[in-house]
C-alpha cells in the first residue's frame, strides 16, 4: 500500500474516532497509525502537501486529548518522532503544530507517575523537538514543564534522570526568558546543589547535561565563577574534549560541543582556552574525528572549528594544524606537549577536502560547514604577510572539487533545494575570490604559476554563464519565488542575489584572463533580470555587499543598454515596501504567545503586490525594446514612437555622460588640491624626519646601555627556561606515575574482584565435594552387596549347569532309542507295502496270513502305545529343557556368560 493510500485511510480513521470513540474505532485508528509508521516517512512533512498536514493535525489534537487511551497515545507519539527526523520537520511540528505544548501537556496529567513509559517518551520527543530550538516559556504548560524536570532531576530515579536533564539543558540555552524564570524560582538554590553533584556521576551523558545547564544558568553568577574560573576550567576543558574524542555516543559529543561553543562565548573563557596548555594535542584529537564516515559527528566538529575561529588567538593555530603537512606541523609543535597521536592521521585538510565530496546520505550540511570553515581559514591566510608553499599545495588539490562542486541544480528539487543550492555557490566563490586575492601577496607577485593562473586554467565562461543563467532562471520562474524575490528583504531572495553578486565578482576578475569571459560578463550585466539582486546589494546592510553591488554599477553604467531605470525603479520600490513594512510594524502587538508561521500571510501578500507592480514595469520596458522586431507590422506613428523612445534613450545617455565628465573634471581638481596638501605634508615630513634623525642618534646611546642590561636578562631567561624544563619533565614523569598508578589500581581491584570470586567458587565446590563423599560411601557399600549375590548366583548357575548336563545325556539316550523305534517302524512299512502287493499272489494263503496279520497288527499297536509313551516322555522332557532354558538366560542376563547359545547349539 502507498503512502497516499495509508494517510487517506488515517485520516478517516481519525474522523470515525472523533465521531465515535467505541473500541472497534480505537483498534481501527492504532492499526492505521502502525501502518503508517511501517513505512518510510522520514521527509513526509517537508513535501508541503495538505494531506499529511491535515493527518499530523489530527493526531496531535488526539494525542493532547486526556480520553485518548494511553495505548494509542503512546503510538501517535511514536510516529510524530519518527516524522521528526531532520531540521525542518522537527521545526515544523513544534511550530505549526503546536507539539511542544501538546506534550508537555501530557506529561502535566500524567506528573504524579513520572517512571510511566508515555512521560519517558514524550520526554524523549520534547527533547528532540527542544535541540537549537528557542522556547516561550508563556507557552501552555511550559512552566509546569520545567517545574516537573526539576522535581524529578532531584528525585532517585535515574531512568527519568537523564532525559529530564537533556530536556532542561536545551531549554535553558541561548534562552534568557527560560533562565531568568528558573532564577526566580524558591528551588533554585536546592536545584543548584543537585546538579552541582551531579558532576561527579558516573555517567558522562549527565556531566554533559549538567555542565551545559551550569553553564546557561551561572555563568555570569557567583556559583558560575566558581564553578569555571582558572584553576577548575582546565579540568573543565580537558573533560570536555575527552567526551568529544571518546564520548558514549553521538548525542553526549552533540551536546559536549555546545556546551564547548557556548563557554567560548565568554571572552575570559575563551581567553583561558587560548593558554590551555594541551590545545594542540586536543584540537589533532577533534580533527581526528573528520576520519570518521558519521556526518552527525562531523557536523558538530564542524560547528567546533568554526567557533574556535571566532576567537583571534585559535584562528591561527588552526590554521597552521589543518592546512599544513603532518610533518611540519609536528616539527613545528613540537615544543608543545601534543599528544601521542598528532600528525599520525591523515591531514585534516585532506579530510575537509574528502567531505566537500562525500557520497554519504547527510554530508550536505557538512559541505557547508566545511565551506565556510575554509573562508575562515583562508582570510587568516590572507592577513598574514606572506602564503606558505603547503598552503599552495593545498589549494591546487582544492581548487578542482570546488570547480566539481559548481552543478546545475536540478530543476524537479528546485523549491527544496535552492536555498542551500546558493549558499553552497556563494561560500564557493567566496573561497574562488580569496584564492585569487592570494596572487596579490608580496611573495607570489613575480611567480609564474600564481594561483590567478590555477584559477583561470580550470574555471571557464561557460562554467560561470550557465551558473548565472540557472540563477535568474530558477529566482525568475513562475514558482512562488516571483513574489518574494524582486521586492522583499526575505532570506531567499537575499541568498540568491549574494550567489549571483559573487559569481558576476568573480567573473569579473578573470574576464582578462579567461576566454570570452569578459563577453559573458558584459551580457549578463546588460540582462534586465540582473535587475533585482543589484538592487538588493544596494540596499543591503552588509558592507561587503553594498561594496560589490557599487563595483558591479560601475562596470555596467557605461553599457549602452543596462536597464539603469529599471535598477531606479526596483530601489524605489523596496524602499516603499520597507516604509509600509515599518509602518506595519509599529501597529503590530509587541508581545505575542506563540507566533505561527501562517500569521505571515499578510506579509507575503503585500510583498507580491509590490512585486508585481515593479514586474509590471518592467514588462512594459520590455514590450517596448521588443517592437525593434516587429517594425513591418506596425503602423508608422508606433514606429515614429519607436524611434522617439530610441531618442529619449539616447539623449538621457548623452546627459549621463555630461554628469560623467563634470564628475572626472571635479575629481580632477580634487586631485590637483591633493598634489599640493601632499607636497605641503612632505616638507614638514622632511623638517620632521630631521629631528627624528636627531632623536634616533640618542635612542641610539639608550639602546646600547639597554643592550648590555638585556644581556643580564637574557642569561636569566635561559635560566628561567632551564629551570622551566626541568619542571616541565618532572611534572611529565608525576604524570606518567599518576597513570601507572591509576593502571596498576584498577589491576589491583580487578584481581580483588577476581579473588573474591575464586573463594565463592572455592566454598561451592567443597560442598559440592562433601556431597560426592557421602554418595561414594553408599555406592561402596552397594557395590558390596551386589559382589555378594553375585557370587551366590554364580554358583546357582554352576549347579544347575550340572543338571544341565545330566539332563542332556539323559535326553541323548532318549534320542538314540527313539531312533530305533523309527527304524523298526520303517522296516514294518516296507513289509507291509510288500504284504499289500503279494496279496494278489498269496490270495490262496489269506486264511493262513490273517492270523500272521492279526498277530502281526497286534505287535503294531503296542508298539503304537509305546510310541505314543515315549512322545509323551519326550514332551515332558523338552518342558523341562525349555524351563531350564529360561533359568539359563536370566542367568546369563545376570553373570554375562554366552551360555544361552551354547544350549541353543547344542540342542
Amino acid at each position: 500500500m502507498d503512502m497516499t493510500t495509508c494517510l487517506k485511510s488515517l485520516l478517516l480513521a481519525i474522523n470515525q474516532y472523533r465521531e465515535s470513540r467505541t473500541a472497534q474505532n480505537t483498534a481501527q485508528l492504532q492499526k492505521q497509525v502502525e501502518e503508517v509508521s511501517g513505512l518510510e516517512c522520514g521527509r513526509l512533512l517537508s513535501s508541503g502537501q495538505v494531506l499529511p498536514s491535515e493527518c499530523v493535525s489530527g493526531l496531535v489534537d488526539l494525542a493532547g486529548n486526556p480520553n485518548t487511551s494511553l495505548a494509542l497515545t503512546g503510538s501517535i507519539i511514536s510516529l510524530l518522532a519518527q516524522l521528526a527526523c531532520d531540521d525542518d520537520s522537527r521545526k515544523s511540528l513544534h511550530s505549526s503544530y503546536n507539539l511542544t505544548s501538546t506534550l508537555a501537556s501530557i506529561v502535566h496529567c500524567h506528573s504524579a507517575a513520572p517512571g510511566e513509559p508515555l512521560v519517558l517518551q514524550c520526554l524523549q520527543v520534547l527533547q528532540k523537538l527542544t535541540y537549537n530550538t528557542r522556547i516561550f516559556h508563556l507557552t501552555n504548560y511550559m512552566n509546569e514543564l520545567i517545574a516537573f524536570l526539576m522535581t524529578n532531576i532531584q528525585s532517585d530515579n535515574d531512568d527519568i534522570i537523564i532525559p529530564c536533564l537533556g530536556l532542561m539543558a536545551n531549554l535553558c540555552r541561548d534562552n534568557h526568558l527560560v533562565q531568568s524564570h528558573i532564577k526566580s524560582l524558591d528551588k533554585v538554590k536546592p536545584f543548584y546543589r543537585t546538579l552541582i553533584n551531579f558532576l561527579a556521576h558516573n555517567s558522562l551523558t549527565v556531566v554533559v547535561f549538567t555542565l551545559s545547564i551550569l553553564s546557561s544558568l551561572t555563568l555570569n553568577e557567583k556559583v558560575g565563577e566558581k564553578l569555571f574560573d582558572a584553576k577548575n576550567i582546565h579540568q573543565t576543558f580537558q573533560l570536555v574534549f575527552n567526551i568529544i574524542v571518546n564520548g558514549d555516543g553521538t548525542l553526549t559529543r552533540k551536546y559536549s560541543v555546545d556546551l564547548l561553543v557556548d563557554l567560548l562565548k565568554n571572552p575570559k573563557i575563551a581567553d583561558y582556552l587560548t593558554r590551555y596548555q594541551h590545545f594542540s594535542a586536543c584540537v589533532s584529537q577533534v580533527l581526528g574525528l573528520l576520519h570518521s564516515k558519521d556526518p552527525d559527528s562531523a557536523v558538530k566538529v564542524l560547528e567546533l572549528l568554526l567557533a574556535m575561529c571566532s576567537i583571534s588567538g585559535l584562528r591561527s593555530l588552526l590554521c597552521d594544524m589543518v592546512l599544513q603537512p603532518a610533518g611540519l606541523r609536528l616539527r613545528v609543535g613540537s615544543h608543545r606537549q601534543a599528544g601521542p597521536d598528532c600528525g599520525c592521521k591523515t591531514e585534516p585538510g585532506l579530510a575537509l577536502v574528502q567531505w566537500l565530496s562525500s557520497p554519504v546520505e547527510g554530508a550536505e550540511s557538512c559541505s557547508l560547514q566545511v565551506l565556510q570553515l575554509l573562508n575562515e581559514l583562508l582570510d587568516e591566510v590572507l592577513a598574514a604577510e606572506s602564503v606558505s608553499e603547503c598552503v599552495l599545495s593545498f589549494v591546487d588539490m582544492l581548487l578542482p572539487v570546488l570547480l566539481g562542486l559548481l552543478k546545475i541544480l536540478d530543476p524537479a528539487q528546485r523549491d527544496a533545494q535552492l536555498p542551500k543550492h546558493c549558499r553552497h555557490i556563494t561560500h564557493i566563490t567566496s573561497l574562488l575570490l580569496d584564492i585569487l586575492d592570494m596572487s596579490l601577496t608580496p611573495p607570489l607577485l613575480c611567480a609564474e604559476d600564481s594561483t590567478r593562473s590555477l584559477v583561470s586554467r580550470q574555471v571557464s565562461a561557460e562554467l560561470c554563464l550557465s551558473q548565472v543563467e540557472s540563477l535568474l532562471s530558477c529566482c525568475h520562474s513562475n514558482s512562488s519565488l516571483t513574489c518574494l524575490l524582486p521586492a522583499s528583504d526575505s532570506e531567499l531572495s537575499q541568498v540568491c542575489a549574494e550567489a549571483l553578486l559573487n559569481i558576476l565578482e568573480l567573473m569579473s576578475k578573470l574576464r582578462q584572463q579567461v576566454k570570452d569571459m569578459e563577453t559573458s560578463f558584459y551580457r549578463m550585466l546588460q540582462d534586465q533580470r540582473m535587475v533585482t539582486p543589484l538592487s538588493l546589494a544596494l540596499m543591503s546592510h552588509h558592507r561587503e555587499r553594498v561594496q560589490t553591488g557599487l563595483a558591479l554599477l560601475f562596470e555596467a553604467t557605461p553599457l549602452p543598454d543596462f536597464p539603469l531605470l529599471v535598477l531606479g525603479e526596483s530601489i524605489a520600490a523596496n524602499n516603499a515596501y520597507r516604509q509600509t513594512e515599518a509602518e506595519l510594524s509599529v501597529k503590530r502587538v509587541a508581545v505575542q504567545e506563540v507566533p505561527l508561521p501562517r500569521t505571515e500571510c499578510s506579509v507575503l501578500n503585500s510583498s507580491c503586490v509590490s512585486s508585481r507592480t515593479v514586474h509590471s514595469l518592467i514588462d512594459k520596458i520590455q514590450n517596448g525594446f521588443e517592437l525593434q522586431e516587429q517594425v513591418e507590422d506596425l503602423h508608422v506613428s508606433e514606429i515614429i514612437s519607436v524611434y522617439d523612445q530610441k531618442l529619449a534613450a539616447f539623449a538621457s545617455k548623452e546627459s549621463r555622460l555630461q554628469d560623467l565628465l563634470e564628475a572626472k573634471t571635479l575629481a580632477l581638481s580634487q586631485a590637483d588640491r591633493l598634489i599640493a596638501q601632499y607636497r605641503c605634508q612632505r616638507a614638514q615630513a622632511e623638517a620632521e624626519a630631521r629631528k627624528m634623525g636627531s632623536l634616533l642618534k640618542e635612542a641610539e646611546r639608550r639602546r646600547e646601555d639597554l643592550q648590555g642590561k638585556l644581556g643580564i636578562q637574557v642569561l636569566e631567561v635561559e635560566r628561567s627556561k632551564a629551570d622551566l624544563e626541568e619542571l616541565l619533565r618532572h611534572n611529565a614523569r608525576l604524570q606518567t606515575d599518576s597513570e601507572e598508578h591509576q593502571v596498576l589500581k584498577g589491576a589491583y581491584n580487578s584481581l580483588l574482584s577476581r579473588f573474591n570470586e575464586s573463594e565463592r567458587l572455592l566454598q561451592e565446590i567443597s560442598k559440592q565435594n562433601d556431597s560426592l563423599r557421602k554418595n561414594h560411601e553408599a555406592l561402596r557399600l552397594q557395590q558390596d552387596r551386589t559382589v555378594s549375590l553375585l557370587e551366590e548366583k554364580e554358583e546357582k548357575i554352576r549347579s544347575l549347569h550340572s543338571d544341565l548336563q545330566q539332563k542332556d545325556r539323559n535326553i541323548a539316550d532318549l534320542q538314540e532309542d527313539l531312533r530305533a523305534e523309527q527304524e523298526r517302524k520303517k522296516q514294518k512299512d516296507q513289509e507291509s507295502k510288500e504284504l499289500e502287493e503279494t496279496v494278489d499272489v498269496l490270495r490262496k494263503e489269506l486264511n493262513k496270513m490273517e492270523q500272521a496279520r492279526k498277530d502281526a497288527s497286534i505287535r503294531a499297536s503296542s508298539l503304537e502305545l509305546q510310541k505314543s509313551q515315549l512322545e509323551a516322555k519326550l514332551r515332558q522332557k523338552e518342558e523341562e529343557l525349555s524351563k531350564h532354558s529360561a533359568m539359563i538366560a536370566m542367568i546369563h542376563s545376570l553373570s554375562g556368560s554366552k551360555v544361552n547359545s551354547d544350549i541353543k547349539m547344542s540342542l
